[in-house]
């Protein structure tokens, strides 16, 4: 699947599976839907053949759809294989991700198996990635959406064979065919879903004691559910109305039944995630977003969407499974916040500030001087890209990107100040600390950098970042300062820490040393920090000993 023009093989490819994958969307019946499947591997991936192998209630896999060649369809199609078989084909092989490959040198065992299969043969490879005609190869597909595991309950296996181009797939090729067995998997679950509802429908109509029955067994799974449920209108002026929801919905979102009947889910979903709702609303549609409370918070859940069906009028409404994710995604920001964080102060960690202070950098040369010579060698003025390297033709692309980017500058640094105002860095290492540490033990430490975390932040504005670099060296990014607006906020941070604190039941004292250095573009973050770490330690050598730590 791989060629020397592969990017565009992949544009190909893509367009081909997106259009397979709305033809399996779009199957009307559980029949249809299996041989879409098929199909679209032979149509969409470039194999000559391939087989839905589905999951029965009783565990086995029988042959429900075949793609590729007539004479074997008919000789396969609808035979059983076990389960215990399968397992076995699935655990040997080569793992490619979820995809399971077992090369013709292997496969040899499993002639005599009672899985279905065809038979070929050939030569042996001429080259290391040729495809022979006994290897082989499965795409396992799984039930989406299952809590407590990487991927759900298996519900089939897409057998696929002859490659196109005579090769093995590439990583494109492998990862294609995993995304689409995925979908598959959806697809094939939803046209269950769609078969099943057809049928309760027509014995509902048919029947006016099978519908009271059908409709108080619906009634109790809806109403009961453990999750929030809900019904709302397709299609017409009205679609999206919600009409009916149960009473897990009605506590989650803290609205009674009859307030949420004016409503529908784009009336409450949170402005930001507008859109990924109306990404969702069709059938099959699953999105994570937030829902409005009454009490004007949100909260995060796991929206998925099923159509209900009239076998002739078609889909009539939307069947709604609302799912509370918020203690998920509050482990998830946990976790973030961890990663970019200081877990003793709680500030910003070492690589949180970089990520910060690269973002208002770019490598673009900063100097007017520069800016003109360019602008001289060229003949009009100069474009540069992230890295400092200059296009030669206006219009260019890099452009795009420099024309919302606001350049960073540093004041003068000559003696007079001219006003100019920019992003400060202020370097901060205690005086003292060390003693603290050895005197009274890392417990008093800790408390002395969690009192210091607290009132450089308590000094600084919305805004600036206060990050810890490590041990007892603070860093303050503090934007639209002049130089003597800077050596204001260093003296004010330098009287806030030298104050008494205390720790372990006594009262001991820091002091610090601020060295102010400033980011302009041009300069790397590190280059940025060690800039007025420098200046630090030339501040720190500056005053006496005895005056460098108050007490």
């Amino acid at each position: 699947m791989e060629t020397e023009s592969e990017p565009y093989v992949r544009l190909a490819t893509l367009r081909q599976l997106h259009q397979v994958m709305a033809d399996m969307n779009t199957a009307r019946s559980l029949a249809d839907t299996l041989q879409t499947v098929a199909d679209g591997v032979v149509t969409g991936l470039g194999y000559e053949l391939a087989c839905v192998n589905l999951v029965r209630p009783d565990g086995d896999l029988v042959v429900a759809a075949f793609s590729g060649n007539p004479a074997a369809e008919a000789l396969i199609t609808g035979r059983v294989g076990s389960r215990e078989a399968w397992e076995r084909r699935l655990s040997m092989g080569q793992h490619w991700g979820d995809l399971v490959f077992i090369p013709h040198t292997e496969g040899w065992i499993l002639d005599d198996d009672d899985v279905p299969q065809w038979y070929t043969d050939g030569p042996a490879p001429r080259f290391e990635d040729e495809w022979h005609p006994s290897d082989r190869l499965f795409a396992p597909m799984y039930t989406p959406g299952v809590q407590g595991g990487a991927c759900g309950e298996l519900i089939g296996v897409l057998s696929v064979d002859r490659p196109r181009n005579g090769r093995l797939p590439g990583a494109w090729g492998r990862e294609a065919l995993q995304m689409y067995a995925f979908q598959a998997a959806i697809a094939i679950s939803n046209a269950r879903l769609r078969a099943n509802m057809q049928r309760a429908l027509v014995r509902l109509e048919r029947d006016q004691q099978a519908l009271r029955a059908s409709e108080e067994s619906f009634r109790q799974a809806f109403e009961y559910a453990p999750s929030g449920m809900a019904i709302a209108e397709m299609g017409g002026d009205q679609h999206g109305r919600i009409l009916r929801t149960n009473d897990a919905l009605c506590r989650l979102l803290g609205r009674p039944a009859s307030a949420m009947r004016r409503y529908s889910f784009s009336d409450l979903v949170h402005p930001e995630d507008i859109g990924t709702l109306l990404r969702t609303s069709a059938e099959g549609g699953r999105a994570e977003l937030r829902l409005g409370r009454r009490d004007g918070t949100y909260v995060w859940v796991s929206l998925r969407n099923s159509v209900v069906a009239d076998a002739a009028d078609g889909p009539r409404f939307l069947l709604t499974h609302v799912e509370d994710i918020e203690e998920r995604k509050r482990r998830e920001l946990q976790l973030a916040h961890r990663a970019s964080h200081d877990s003793l102060t709680g500030l910003p960690n070492s690589a949180e500030l970089r990520a910060r202070l690269a973002a208002r950098l770019c490598r673009r040369p900063a100097h007017a001087g520069a800016l003109e010579s360019m602008d001289a060698a060229y003949g009009h003025p100069a474009v540069f890209d992230a890295n400092g390297h200059g296009f030669d033709f206006p219009g260019a692309a890099a452009l795009e990107a420099y024309d919302h980017h606001v350049h960073t500058v540093s004041p003068d640094e000559g003696e007079r100040d001219d006003g100019t105002k920019g992003l400060a860095v202020l370097f901060c290492d205690l005086d003292g600390f060390k003693s603290i540490n050895d005197r009274f033990g890392h417990n008093a430490g800790d408390a002395v950098l969690i009192e210091v975390a607290r009132r450089l932040s308590r000094q600084v504005r919305d805004g600036d970042t206060v990050a810890r670099l490590g041990g007892d060296e603070f860093v303050i990014l503090a934007d639209g300062l002049g130089r003597a607006d800077a050596q204001d906020l260093a003296v004010r941070l330098r009287n806030e820490i030298i104050q008494p604190i205390r720790a372990e039941g006594r009262a001991v004292r820091v002091g610090a040393s601020f060295g102010i250095g400033w980011a302009h573009c041009g300069m790397t973050a590190d280059e940025v920090l060690k800039s007025a770490d420098e200046r630090m330690y030339v501040e720190k050598r500056s005053r006496p000993k005895q005056h460098r730590r108050a007490g």
